[in-house]
């Protein structure tokens, strides 16, 4: 499972966020809330959703714990803000940056043995560390948790470690 180290550019993101933690998740509520409002929102870049964490700045994986708290986002790209037509909505703007992204395949209940392998396996022997930025899953509208064969994309902020070039 080795990821493509992309360079984002900085998106726009409209979508609804809530406070959480693994402990206290409210993942499903916040998306119960946003999905109703997806094909209302103007000037959409596609049909791609993102599962946005923001961590508080300085977290690092090595704290992570089920209580960690984070603000989570169920939002979508677009190319434009018109907060006027969405007054229930926020915006949010994703950093740019580095990310290595992999695939996640199977149902979401699965999902914590490949962040494991991530944050295990793959990051600590890479020439790669964390990058204090925001975590994302990203999807497409038919997406189903509990699908065998779901596919997500998983990306991770990351910044280079090695040697200068």
């Amino acid at each position: 499972m080795d990821p493509k180290i992309i360079a984002l550019e900085e998106k726009k993101l409209i979508g609804k966020s809530k406070r959480m933690s693994l402990d206290e998740d409210s993942t499903q509520e916040l998306w119960k809330s946003f999905m109703p409002h997806r094909h209302s929102i103007p000037h959409r870049t596609d049909e791609m959703l993102y599962n946005l964490k923001v961590f508080e700045q300085g977290w690092g994986a090595e704290n992570f714990n089920s209580s960690t708290p984070f603000v989570k986002w169920a939002a979508v790209e677009v190319n434009r803000i018109d907060t006027e037509k969405m007054s229930e909505m926020e915006t949010h703007l994703l950093s740019s940056g580095l990310y290595a992204v992999f695939l996640h395949r199977g149902p979401a209940s699965e999902f914590n043995q490949t962040l494991q392998y991530i944050f295990k396996e793959w990051l600590p022997f890479s020439s790669y560390v964390l990058d204090d930025r925001e975590h994302f899953e990203r999807f497409t509208e038919d997406y189903r948790p509990t699908d065998p064969e779901a596919v997500e994309e998983v990306w991770i902020p990351v910044k280079y470690q090695g040697a200068e070039l």
